[in-house]
């Protein structure tokens, strides 16, 4: 006589997945991460470490920066920039600023219509002309210097805020038309053909559509340019003498014959390098937008 529970196969007990594998992984892939950012923070504080002494000489005496060994704890002191300003360092900083800003709003008020020539209306050669612009940086400043200097003197205008204003402006314009092409060559074509079959003008689009859209673009080139021609030296140093010097030059006048004032000089080089860095800190949105413009696609 057979029963329906003989009948019946017998069903095997289900077990549930081990889950220590994947805990395992989660926990190597954990700790690597934490690995990596340790060895990242270690790199950013290695390399943030110059700057960080940079300042802490500049608010010693000459006593203490020139010690050896260093010397980590002292009394702060303001000396070393007051006697930065006593130097007449606002002289310096008023030529810098005059050479940088004259040049770079020349340098975006030419290098904008020019990309919009050569990225968006290209016309017949266009590598041609973008070959010529960038071989422009490829000579070597030392080699130009010698005609730059004897036409400068033939018209008079050795030592003079201006003349650096225009070579700045040349020595720029190359890297931002080059830039800016990129920039315009992102804007869909689209929006120019709907703003042409609406009528609008070459400026009107200029002004309403394409400077709006290439913003960041054109904020991260001038920043670039503002660095180059802030600290450009090599043009500083052999076209100017007292009327004309730069910041650049300013940094130099710190070492003297009678020995190199290290805290001076520290205090000079963190006054030189806040303009820039004030810039790129207030601008650092529209950096970043205008750098990774293209990046995603």
């Amino acid at each position: 006589m057979s029963t329906s529970a003989a009948a019946s196969p017998a069903t095997a007990p289900t077990t549930a997945p081990s889950r220590a594998p994947r805990r395992s992984r989660r926990n190597s892939s954990g700790a690597g991460s934490a690995a990596l950012t340790l060895f990242t923070w270690l790199v950013a504080i290695g390399f943030f470490m110059p700057v960080l002494w940079l300042v802490l000489t500049s608010f010693k005496q000459e006593a203490d920066a020139a010690s050896d060994p260093p010397t980590f704890f002292f009394d702060p002191t303001l000396d070393q920039y007051k006697a930065v300003f006593e130097a007449g360092a606002g002289g310096y900083f008023w030529n810098s600023a005059v050479a940088t800003v004259v040049s770079t709003l020349l340098v975006i008020l030419l290098a904008v219509p020019a990309a919009y020539a050569v990225s968006i209306r290209p016309v017949e050669k266009t590598r041609d002309v973008l070959f010529f612009f960038i071989s422009t940086k490829m000579l070597p400043v030392v080699a130009v210097i010698m005609p730059i200097y004897v036409v400068a003197g033939k018209l008079k205008v050795l030592d003079n805020v201006w003349t650096l204003v225009f070579l700045y402006t040349a020595m720029n314009l190359p890297l931002a038309v080059w830039m800016m092409r990129s920039f315009f060559q992102e804007v869909p074509r689209e929006v120019l053909e709907a703003a042409q079959m609406d009528g609008a003008s070459l400026m009107t689009t200029m002004r309403s559509i394409l400077i709006p859209m290439v913003t960041p673009g054109i904020a991260s080139t001038a920043l670039i340019c503002v660095i180059f021609a802030w600290n450009e030296f090599f043009f500083a140093l052999n076209l100017t003498a007292a009327e004309a010097a730069t910041v650049p030059i300013m940094l130099v006048s710190t070492m003297t014959s009678e020995g190199l004032y290290l805290a001076r000089l520290s205090a000079a080089s963190v006054l030189a390098s806040l303009p820039v860095v004030l810039s790129g800190w207030v601008a650092q949105k529209q950096l970043v937008r205008g750098l990774s413009m293209g990046a995603i696609k």
